[in-house]
């Protein structure tokens, strides 16, 4: 590189500075003219005073941020939570006390027009920017080019263009099927992945998640490799008595210490991003299974909580978004939109809190790609949280995929500039979603309701028997599970049918129940439907095949959902409808996944073009852990596959079927 070059990199730092200071300091004089202009008894809007506090907002607020940054290297994550959310009013009230004009006087008027000014600063950034993210992104480039600059002097690496080392961005896109994503590329709604795939540099092939297609199921096998200790999004351990939900954090790291061995996706040196498990990564940040905010050394962290372009912005945008949420809540009572769920209490707050989720992983995955991480895992809930209550292909869960593909826009643009490894992106779902009316809104009561009303048929054995109380069920979008409770082990339809008679045969003939699988003695498990039964381990059809309706992978997803930890002693599958494969959710969600119907278990996966797979067909979460793993290994990532025994797993089958899984179909049983 020239001198000349070299003197123009180095200017380029202080030009972007000196453009952000003059941006912000003509938007604080906008905002402060407004607000003072509003507030009722200012005594003076002299344009010189207002120059002034301009000086005082800028001084005062440089000043919080050299004391913001070692409050919270000392007090960690929830301080930068904390003081992030009032460092930009507390700057603007001091600055307004400390004005010579004195023209907002009384602690109750600072406050309001603190607030005010915080509030029309967002709000004007973003017009500014004509509703796009470019001041968000010039901010995450300051932030990247300072770690940087750290990790440089701290290290001695540079990471220069074109001399850069690899690495490996995986994104995942929560909730979104591979049917939805390849219709809204052929629309042209999603610009950064339709060019990825029209300019060749990316391929896009589907995935088949099996049951359950749940996130912690998914996350289980793509970042550990485990197909054997998460059977649903929630289930009841009879060896401890109680309901097991990964996503709480307690369960979460319990399920994870269960299943890990240790040698996760993210083991060497990667990083876990919001996510249920950390994959093995040193570094978790927003993890579920570690409980906690990111820590002292997060300095995405702390700049997004600290900047007007971060955290404000994403309160101010949020409130906004809550009003959305309202009115499309509205319009589809209005137009009588069937299928639908209310809409209201806690989704309404959890569409914002998904909104200014992203932004903050954005910051955190833009400040690891920085530190150069070798891996990085990050999930974005936006789309799976909307689908589930508007419906997974209606306008708003459309515009929230649409916004998912901005964002990953903006990653692919900080990964190729501002990054220290030369960053390859990957982008997968770990399942879809199905529409349907739910199962209580269908059938008017809850399949817990039902269960419980066909248990009282044998209250007179039951009690015999000490068990008076029904079983406890466990629901998972269209996937419900059924447990006898005190009863160690799985109960086989024999020992169910002596507590409680009538009760697997009520849960057959209901017509919202599609399959109902349990336990026969010399038999295995056994899929039941209304006219016909399927033997899960042989493929013997007796009668009508239930399985049919929920396509060819049925059996096989089936045998291996009964063949995990914990799985329930009756599991049961919605009725699918054959004309729209719509399911019936044992949730209230119209927008559900869990079981099998519909696009739920059919999940994507986005990757270099250049990268060959090795399979065409990837068939379950583990299966995505052995190409992720062998594209790491390729890019020098992880260490080359070493020959290790499996080990016995005795009755219980964890890889592909075999040739058995065809069916073959018996004679008639005789009644």
């Amino acid at each position: 590189m020239s001198v000349l070059g070299r003197l123009a990199d180095g200017w380029r730092p202080v030009l972007r500075w000196a453009r952000a200071l003059l941006r912000n300091a003509l938007v604080t004089f906008v905002v402060l003219t407004v607000t003072l202009w509003l507030m009722p008894g200012v005594r003076s809007t002299d344009v010189v005073d207002t120059l002034w506090l301009v000086v005082l907002v800028a001084g005062v607020g440089a000043l919080a941020r050299l004391l913001l940054f070692p409050a919270i290297r000392v007090l960690g994550g929830l301080a930068a939570m904390l003081l992030g959310a009032s460092t930009q009013l507390l700057v603007m009230a001091v600055a307004l006390r400390l004005d010579p004009a004195d023209r907002v006087t009384g602690l109750p008027a600072t406050v309001v027009a603190a607030v005010m000014a915080v509030v029309f600063a967002a709000l004007l950034n973003w017009f500014v920017d004509a509703g796009t993210d470019t001041a968000f992104v010039a901010e995450l480039r300051r932030l990247m080019s300072r770690t940087r600059r750290a990790h440089t002097r701290r290290t001695g690496e540079r990471g220069e263009p074109g001399r850069r080392p690899p690495g490996m961005l995986v994104v995942q896109l929560d909730g979104v099927s591979a049917p939805l994503l390849d219709w809204a590329v052929r629309a042209g709604n999603l610009p950064t992945i339709g060019g990825w795939l029209r300019s060749g540099t990316h391929a896009m092939v589907p995935w088949h998640t099996g049951i359950p297609a749940t996130t912690p199921a998914a996350q289980a096998g793509i970042l550990h490799g485990d197909t054997r200790t998460v059977p649903a999004y929630r289930w009841y351990d009879k060896t401890q008595q109680r309901l097991v939900v990964p996503a709480r954090p307690r369960d979460g790291a319990d399920v994870e210490a269960r299943m890990s061995t240790g040698e996760g996706l993210l083991r060497y040196g990667g990083v876990s991003i919001s996510n249920v498990f950390t994959g093995d990564a040193p570094t978790s940040l927003l993890t579920v299974s570690r409980a906690a905010l990111p820590g002292r050394s997060a300095r995405g962290w702390a700049v997004f909580m600290a900047s007007p372009y971060g955290f404000t912005r994403a309160i101010v945008l949020g409130l906004a978004e809550m009003v959305t949420e309202l009115h499309q809540a509205r319009l589809q009572r209005r137009r009588n939109l069937h299928p639908r769920v209310r809409r209201l209490g806690a989704f309404v707050a959890l569409r914002p809190a998904a909104m200014l989720l992203r932004d903050v992983n954005v910051s955190l995955v833009a400040e690891q790609m920085a530190r150069g991480a070798p891996v990085i895992f990050c999930d974005l809930v936006d789309y799976d949280e909307v689908a589930h209550h508007a419906g997974p292909a209606r306008p708003e869960a459309l515009k929230a995929l649409e916004n998912l593909d901005h964002t990953l826009g903006i990653l692919h643009r900080l990964a190729g500039d501002s990054a220290f490894r030369e960053y390859h992106l990957v982008v997968l779902s770990d399942h879809g979603q199905s529409l349907g009316a739910t199962f209580r809104h269908r059938y008017g009561e809850t399949l817990e309701h039902l269960v419980a009303r066909l248990a009282r048929r044998a209250d007179g054995a039951a009690s015999a028997s000490g068990r008076g109380t029904p079983p406890l069920v466990v629901a998972s979008g269209n996937l419900g599970m059924v447990y006898v409770v005190g009863e160690p082990g799985k109960l086989t339809r024999t020992e169910l049918e002596t507590l409680y008679p009538g009760l697997v045969d009520g849960l057959v003939q209901h017509s919202g129940i599609g399959v109902v699988v349990v336990d026969e003695e010399g038999a295995g498990p056994v899929a039941l439907g209304r006219n016909g039964r399927h033997e899960l381990r042989d493929g013997t059809v007796h009668g009508t095949d239930p399985l049919t309706p929920f396509g060819p992978r049925a059996r096989a997803d089936l045998l291996r959902h009964q063949q995990m930890q914990h799985v329930g002693d009756l599991v049961l599958i919605s009725a699918v409808d054959r004309a729209t494969d719509e399911v019936a959710a044992f949730e209230e969600l119209v927008g559900s996944h869990g079981g099998l119907g519909g696009a739920q278990t059919e999940a994507i996966l986005i990757h270099p073009a250049a990268w060959p797979r090795d399979a065409a067909d990837l068939d379950g979460p583990a299966a995505v852990h052995r190409q992720l793993l062998t594209w790491l290994r390729r890019l020098g990532l992880r260490e080359p596959a070493r020959s290790v025994a499996a080990p016995p797993l005795g009755s219980v089958h964890t890889g592909p079927l075999d040739e058995s899984v065809g069916t073959r179909q018996a004679a008639p049983r005789n009644a």
